[in-house]
């Protein structure tokens, strides 16, 4: 499990926010374990995000390079595919 997360939970659902330097092997061990969708910074400059759907991990890449425009797109997503 990742320590000391922070969330964004000022609209549902709450999405953690993974710090820079976090291996993909991190994230999906976490995320297995968690279940909250995560907003991952890419090494890119683009934040991709990951959900857990009950079976499997899925990561949506391309959220951008704005946090905020990431979290509100990926929330979005969430919404759009019935996992919020």
């Amino acid at each position: 499990m990742l320590d000391d997360l922070d969330y964004d939970d000022s609209e549902s659902p709450a999405i953690g926010l993974v710090r820079a330097g976090v291996s993909w092997d991190d994230v999906r061990d976490h995320i297995k374990i968690g279940h909250s969708p995560l907003l991952v910074p890419g090494d890119g400059g683009e934040y991709a995000g990951i959900y857990w759907t009950g079976t499997e991990a899925v990561v949506i890449d391309d959220l951008g390079p704005d946090q905020e425009d990431a979290i509100h797109e990926f929330r979005e997503l969430l919404r759009e595919r019935g996992e919020a």
